[in-house]
């Protein structure tokens, strides 16, 4: 197996991004934010990631309404716990640029952790789907003083470890410490995320990886809706 060392690993100092557009306030917005907020939640409330058997251990669950209480150490990242599908936008070496569709699963079973699936898909020129694309799973963990740690494996043959802090109470920003590949995995350089609940509620996300000539440039973000949670 090969591995970057720490020359891979990026600086986790915030950069938290610059917010509004200069724009008035548009009267009674916050309400209808608010409603459509609830309407959303009428329909996400009751589902759930399907359990297969019964397990003498508690199930995942990806719904806070269902399973086993959070573990009191998650709170922090209490608001990420969901099923959540949307699209967005890469730049990769092999694709260039392009859309993606993208589902995440975000679930707990009441240890101090989180679990965590992603699965994407790319779409042709004519808005189609083209095929089965990015995947990856792993854990998130967070300590008592807030330090965050992610660690996650690509079907490509990537294993990486971000660690990061809380920007506020529903985003958090984190950087690689340690980026292996297997022999058969692609070389890929460092890289920074950043996750957050943005306007309406939705999971907004985007991440930074290091280029070999032009350092940190933008790789891939997407939008996701919540569907379950």
């Amino acid at each position: 197996m090969t591995g970057s060392g720490p020359t891979d690993a990026v600086d986790p100092a915030p950069s938290t991004p610059e917010g509004g557009d200069g724009g008035s306030v548009v009267r009674g917005s916050a309400n209808a934010a608010v409603d459509a907020a609830a309407a959303r939640s009428e329909q996400t409330a009751g589902r759930n990631i399907p359990a297969f058997s019964e397990l003498p251990v508690p199930e995942d669950t990806a719904n806070l309404r269902f399973g086993p209480d959070l573990h009191p150490g998650l709170l922090a990242l209490l608001p990420l716990v969901g099923v959540w599908e949307g699209e967005g936008e890469a730049d990769t070496a092999d694709r260039g640029e392009h859309r993606f569709g993208q589902q995440i699963v975000v679930s707990h079973d009441g240890e101090n952790y989180l679990s965590w699936s992603s699965r994407a898909w790319t779409f042709d020129s004519g808005g189609a789907v083209d095929s089965a694309a990015y995947r990856e799973s792993g854990f998130w963990r967070i300590s008592a003083d807030d330090q965050l740690e992610f660690l996650v494996a690509h079907a490509s043959g990537v294993i990486e470890i971000f660690y990061g802090r809380p920007l506020t109470q529903s985003a958090w920003e984190m950087a690689t410490d340690v980026v292996l590949a297997s022999p058969t995995g692609p070389e890929r350089g460092g890289a920074k995320r950043m996750y957050g609940i943005v306007d309406g509620g939705d999971l907004g996300w985007v991440e930074e990886r290091l280029h070999p000539e032009k350092g940190l440039v933008p790789h891939m973000s997407a939008r996701l809706r919540r569907l379950a949670g």
